[in-house]
């Protein structure tokens, strides 16, 4: 008797207990040091701050009378590509049109675009942050202009391709630094 009990009591209790269920997929936990900013001198007539995070900026890019410098971000596979236009009497409302018009070709793949209005009267530092949110390619978008001689946009970009949750944290942490960049803008007379 007791060869048939123990059997079956050893399978009913090592028998008993739950299914195994596969672990849902998740994403790694990514964190980032803290920003430290410095001021960064270009040859464009601009300064503004820029986290030591970032590479140094070592070139000036030329298409036409567009001029831009990149600020890359090799620890976090993104780059913020930033451009200068002189402003002119005829085409401030044109540029201002075309940084918007930039942001707009993403509503395709965007789930929400926000605005922000930015404004520094003491350095004569005015423009828009555009936060997008979704699998866009571009996350960030900004622009600053005095409205009389300078005017910066910027872009952000990852070197993947997007997928909101995955480079979110990476997206937030660079956020910032793009508002710094836009609150550190200095204008060279």
């Amino acid at each position: 008797m007791k060869r048939i009990v123990i059997p079956i009591l050893s399978l009913f209790m090592l028998g008993c207990g739950d299914e195994p269920l596969p672990k849902p997929e998740g994403f790694l936990r990514l964190e980032y040091p803290n920003a430290i900013y410095d001021k960064t001198t270009t040859p464009l007539p601009f300064t503004f701050d820029k986290n030591t995070l970032s590479e140094p900026i070592t070139s000036v890019k030329t298409i036409g009378s567009t001029k831009g410098i990149d600020v890359k971000y090799p620890a976090l596979k993104a780059t913020i590509y930033l451009t200068y236009k002189t402003v002119n009497e005829n085409n401030l409302n044109s540029l201002l049109r075309d940084a918007q018009n930039l942001t707009q070709k993403h509503t395709m793949k965007a789930d929400e675009i926000f605005s922000n209005l930015f404004e520094n009267k003491e350095e004569n530092v005015y423009g828009m942050f555009y936060e997008i949110g979704g699998d866009a390619a571009s996350q960030s978008q900004f622009y600053v202009t005095d409205s009389l001689k300078h005017f910066v946009s910027g872009s952000l970009y990852f070197y993947a391709k997007p997928n909101y949750d995955s480079i979110y944290p990476a997206s937030e942490y660079l956020k910032k630094d793009i508002k710094r960049i836009m609150e550190s803008v200095r204008w060279k007379e």
